[in-house]
């Protein structure tokens, strides 16, 4: 069973940036994808990025060119750099680990963007 700790979120105005970041209990380099999602008061968990293992990277369309996912597999994090943060980003943002057809979840950590 993988283990997930995210990190790294905050209060940040619009415009702002955070990174924030996921550390996994074991390494993460037998792990299929890695990646986040977030969920809003209200609505639905969306996903946000996906990183493979091998290094390929997809976004969503709404966070595309302002959010970069990165892993380090060395140190088992993966990160989430924010950039050109906007009010419709806040939201519960969690990491994900799948492995062979299963999904692991973190705790989540909340990410709050003021206009």
């Amino acid at each position: 069973q993988v283990q997930l700790v995210e990190s790294g979120g905050g209060l940040v105005q619009a415009g702002g940036s955070l990174r924030l970041s996921c550390a996994a209990s074991e390494n993460i380099f037998s792990i299929n994808a890695m990646g986040w999602y977030r969920q809003a008061p209200g609505k639905q968990r969306e996903w946000v990025a996906t990183i493979l293992s091998g290094g390929s990277t997809n976004y969503a369309d709404s966070v595309k060119g302002r959010f970069t996912i990165s892993r380090d597999n060395a140190k088992n994090m993966v990160y989430l750099q924010m950039n050109s943060l906007k009010p419709e980003d806040t939201a519960v943002y969690y990491c994900i680990a799948i492995r062979l057809l299963q999904n692991y979840w973190g705790q989540g950590t909340q990410v709050t963007v003021s206009s």
